[in-house]
This record gives C-alpha cells, sequence and structure tokens, in this order.
C-alpha cells in the first residue's frame, strides 16, 4: 500500500512534468512566432542590411557614369558610413567619404572578402548594392555588427536540436522523478499510517500510539483518542454483556424450572411448554452471546486433541439423521481418502459444521439433497436447494444477520459467525458461494494440511 501511495504521487509528478513541457514549449513557440510577426516590418526597415539595399535610390547613372545625390550624402554621413560605386569590371568609377586605404579595383574574390571579414578595420561593415549595371560597398563604422560565417546542414541542425530537446525531457524527467520521490515519501508516509490506523480501527485492533509531526499530527492524535474511546465502549460492552447474562440466567433458570411444574398434563400445560421453549430460547441466546464475545477477544479455550476427520464427520451426519426432525433428510457423505488428523476441538468444531449442514436442511425444501465431501485439505459442504441471493450473501457472517429469503427465524443468528470464528480459532479459513435456485457450497480449509496416515 504504502509504495503503491508513493508510485501513483510519483506518476502524477511525472505526468504534470510532461505537461508543463509541452505547455510551454508551444507557449514559446508562439511567443516567438508573434514577436518576429509583429516586429518583422520594423526590424526590416532599420537594420543596416536594408539601408544599404534601398540606396539604389539615392544613385543617379548619367551617360554610363554614377553619382549620389545629396540627400543620400547627407544619409551616409549620418549613419557614418562611405561608399564606393564600381563598374561591371570592378574598378572604381566614384566614391564618397572612403578611408585611404580603399582599393581602387575590386576583384570577385575581394568583393567576397570584404562583405565576409572586416577588411577596413575592426569596427568597420561592407555591404554590397547594385542598381542596374552598377555595384556599390557601402561601409559603416561603429556599426556593431559582427559577422558569423556557419555551414550547416538542415538534417544536421534537427538532429542536433532533437538531441538537445531529448536530453533536457531527460533531464527535467529525472529532476523530477528525483524530487517527486522524495516529496511522496514525505506525503505518503503519514498518509499510509493513518490508512493503517483506519483498518486497525475498522477490523478493532490495538492503534499503534505514536503520533506523526507535521501537518498530520492532529489526525493523528484524533485517531488516538478515537481509537483509546473505542477500546474503552467495547471494553464497558463486553462487561456489560457479560454482567446481564449472568444476571438473567438465575431467573431463567427459575421461569424454566416453574414451567416444568406447570407442564403436569392441566389446562395450562399448552403455555407452560411455550413458556420453557422460550426460556431454552434465551439461555440458547444468552450462550452464543457470551461464546461470540469469547471467540472475538480470542479468548476461547480450545481443548485440541488428534482426531481423524473422516469418522468424526460420518458420526456427525448418522447423528444428525437420527433426530427426528431431520430423519427423512437426504445427506451424502463421500472422502477421497479414510484417514485425514488434524488437531482439533471436537465440541466446537462439531458445533461449527452442525451449523452449516443445520442451514442447508432448515432453509431449504425438505427434498433438498446436502453432500458432504471430504480430501486432505478440505470439507465441503453443498447443497442443491434454493441458494442465497447476492444481497444477503454479503452479510451471511455478520451477527444477527438472518438474510431476507429466509422463512424461519428460529436460531439466534449467531450460528454462522460462530461457526467461522471457531473455524478461524483453528487456523482454518471458510468460505460461502452460492446461485439462486442452483444451490450453495460452504468450504472449509485449514492453513496446515491434514496429515493422512494410511
Amino acid at each position: 500500500m504504502k509504495w503503491k501511495l508513493t508510485a501513483r504521487f510519483l506518476f502524477s509528478v511525472l505526468a504534470i512534468v510532461v505537461i508543463v513541457i509541452f505547455v510551454n514549449t508551444a507557449i514559446f513557440i508562439a511567443l516567438l512566432l508573434n514577436q518576429q510577426m509583429s516586429n518583422y516590418e520594423d526590424a526590416w526597415m532599420n537594420n543596416d542590411e536594408d539601408f544599404v539595399r534601398t540606396f539604389q535610390r539615392y544613385i543617379e547613372i548619367k551617360d554610363g557614369l554614377p553619382f549620389v545625390y545629396e540627400e543620400g550624402l547627407q544619409l551616409l554621413h549620418g549613419r557614418n558610413a562611405w561608399i564606393q560605386l564600381l563598374s561591371p569590371n570592378g574598378d572604381v568609377l566614384d566614391s564618397y567619404f572612403t578611408p585611404s586605404n580603399a582599393p581602387s579595383h575590386y576583384a570577385p574574390i575581394d568583393l567576397v572578402q570584404v562583405y565576409k571579414y572586416k577588411e577596413f578595420g575592426g569596427d568597420t561593415t561592407v555591404y554590397i548594392g547594385a542598381k542596374d549595371n552598377i555595384s556599390y560597398l557601402i561601409g559603416i563604422e561603429g556599426s556593431n555588427v559582427s559577422r558569423m560565417i556557419m555551414h550547416i546542414s538542415g538534417a544536421s541542425v534537427l538532429q542536433w536540436i532533437g538531441k538537445l530537446g531529448l536530453f533536457i525531457i531527460i533531464a527535467d524527467l529525472l529532476v523530477a522523478t528525483l524530487v517527486g520521490w522524495l516529496f511522496g515519501r514525505t506525503l505518503t508516509k503519514p498518509l499510509y499510517a493513518l490508512i493503517e490506523r483506519i483498518q486497525h480501527l475498522k477490523s478493532h485492533k490495538p492503534v499503534p500510539n505514536d503520533v506523526q509531526r507535521g501537518v498530520y499530527q492532529p489526525v493523528f492524535e484524533q485517531l488516538n483518542d478515537v481509537s483509546r474511546e473505542l477500546s474503552q465502549l467495547e471494553q464497558l460492552r463486553d462487561e456489560w454483556i457479560s454482567n446481564v447474562s449472568h444476571d438473567m440466567k438465575t431467573p431463567l433458570a427459575s421461569i424454566r424450572g416453574y414451567a416444568e411444574l406447570l407442564n403436569d398434563g392441566s389446562e395450562h400445560a399448552e403455555y407452560a411448554q411455550i413458556i420453557e421453549k422460550q426460556s431454552l430460547h434465551m439461555q440458547e441466546l444468552l450462550d452464543d452471546l457470551n461464546l461470540t464475545m469469547r471467540l472475538k477477544h480470542g479468548k476461547l479455550p480450545l481443548a485440541l486433541e488428534e482426531v481423524n476427520i473422516v469418522p468424526f464427520l460420518r458420526e456427525i451426519v448418522i447423528d444428525v439423521l437420527n433426530t427426528p426432525q431431520f430423519e427423512q433428510a437426504t445427506i451424502e457423505f463421500d472422502a477421497s481418502t479414510n484417514k485425514v488428523i488434524q488437531s482439533i476441538d471436537i465440541h466446537f468444531m462439531r458445533r461449527a459444521i452442525l451449523n452449516f449442514i443445520h442451514n442447508a436442511l432448515l432453509h431449504n425444501e425438505a427434498d433438498v439433497t446436502v453432500r458432504i465431501h471430504v480430501d486432505d485439505t478440505t470439507i465441503t459442504i453443498t447443497d442443491n436447494g434454493k441458494g442465497i441471493a447476492a444481497e444477503d450473501l454479503e452479510h451471511i457472517f455478520e451477527r444477527y444477520y438472518r438474510g431476507t429469503n429466509t422463512e424461519q427465524t428460529i436460531g439466534t443468528g449467531l450460528g454462522t459467525a460462530i461457526a467461522r470464528d471457531i473455524i478461524q480459532a483453528h487456523g482454518g479459513t471458510v468460505s460461502i458461494s452460492s446461485e439462486i435456485q442452483k444451490g450453495t457450497t460452504v468450504s472449509i480449509q485449514f492453513k496446515r494440511h491434514y496429515e493422512k496416515r494410511g
């Protein structure tokens, strides 16, 4: 349970990190595109490259010779720039504000050189433009523009970006995993302790008195208080039940005694029989109540002895068939082996087995067939009766529950719960399965395998 809580919390953290990564990436791309689109026109109109490309409007060519308008010269002066006008073969036809070391002729390779590198000083950037068949160079001093020559392969760039993105995602996930695990342990440890305490309260087990520090401390303190109060209430209830049971036995014995005296064949004999029957029922109820409380708290003293389960069950079946109430019943018994030895308390185990057999006979039609089978590990009691509804089957082991499809109200309502507790006290388990109009099966299995002899 503890690791499940931590794993769920960690998975939630990782899912949030992945979602945040994708959302942030999408937002970043959207903002970048929006910024580029909104600033595209202004950036294009204001940079040096655009200034050089559009400078051709200030150049005029007459009789094959170029010259620059006065307005263009003012713009060059304002930008601290110079210009050289070149012929198609690279000769300088005219120039304005040029440095003293500027060449008078440019070969094609020279044009590449001055464009790529700063040939006129470290703070001068040269741009190239053209008008008709005239080329021109404009050098801008102090432009703070640096050119970087890169040879880029589209496939390699995409591969590099993919590797970088993958590395970032893995790093983020690792960090999130570490942080989530550490934080998850801190968070889920007290939650697991809370769940464990609640389960103890539900199953009436002692709750640890230690208190977790931190934000959950008040909750632990309240649970400890509730546990102490429940323990006190259970103790008071058990004492009350014990005292009431003890106090009722004496008047019940008197009532039964007087009922037997009245049952002498007189006209009041019928009423005396009713009184005696009801007093016996009350005595049975008190005995079952005391027994179930002892079983609940593990205070049942078992007189264990080695018993062969096969003849033990066969004798129970014979006793049931010899009872006048069930002398017409159909009970089949078979065993896969002759001797299966188990350490049991004969009195209490007999009571548990009889409870399941009586239920199969009493709560079905008279022609029901009950089959009892025993093997090395399991005792199975099956009937072909009307079955138990699913809503009743869920509560079959609850005390005082008789179900909705039971026509008779005999018994104390504790029989099945007591039978289950007796089997568990022997280290075994019991389960009941049923299907409407097909019957019911009771499976009794012990944790320790039977010792088979012969």
